[in-house]
């Protein structure tokens, strides 16, 4: 649906570009930039229109797995996720007032992938670098919210 939608919003401006020809202004400053800006939405959205034809897929279809094993070690049942690895690094990051905090946590792998990942809040105390752990995730409003830790 978000195909067809992206494609109807992308000929849109081009019917402004054969309107701006017909009535003969395309010639005028105002035509010639109106012309330019129409045709770059046009592309713009075009190029959307190409990239989720080409993945296939729609980006926006949900995925019906009941388990996925996705590239770096993460596996999903559909509400959580759980990865395993040593922990390499773990930094903080203090936002503003209102927004979550957010801790960014690197794990690394016998088999030489290192993963990264972004959760919600302060984990230094719930991750310490150098152990190897298996850890749980639950996706919350788009962030990755700490469930779990096992010590492996």
């Amino acid at each position: 649906m978000a195909l067809v939608i992206s494609l109807f919003l992308a000929l849109i401006p081009l019917l402004g570009i054969v309107y701006i020809v017909l009535f003969g202004s395309l010639t005028t400053v105002d035509g010639l930039f109106m012309s330019l800006i129409l045709l770059s939405i046009s592309a713009i959205l075009g190029l959307n229109v190409l990239i989720e034809l080409r993945k296939g897929k729609s980006a926006f279809a949900p995925s019906h797995s009941a388990l996925v094993r996705q590239p770096g070690g993460l596996v999903s049942d559909g509400s959580r996720l759980k990865t395993r690895g040593k922990v390499k690094e773990v930094v903080f990051f203090e936002s503003n007032v209102g927004q979550p905090n957010k801790s960014i946590v690197t794990l690394s792998d016998s088999g030489g992938w290192s993963h990264t990942l972004a959760l919600e809040g302060d984990v230094r105390n719930a991750l310490p670098v150098g152990q190897t752990l298996e850890i749980t995730l639950r996706k919350e409003a788009g962030k990755n919210v700490l469930v779990d830790v096992n010590h492996a």
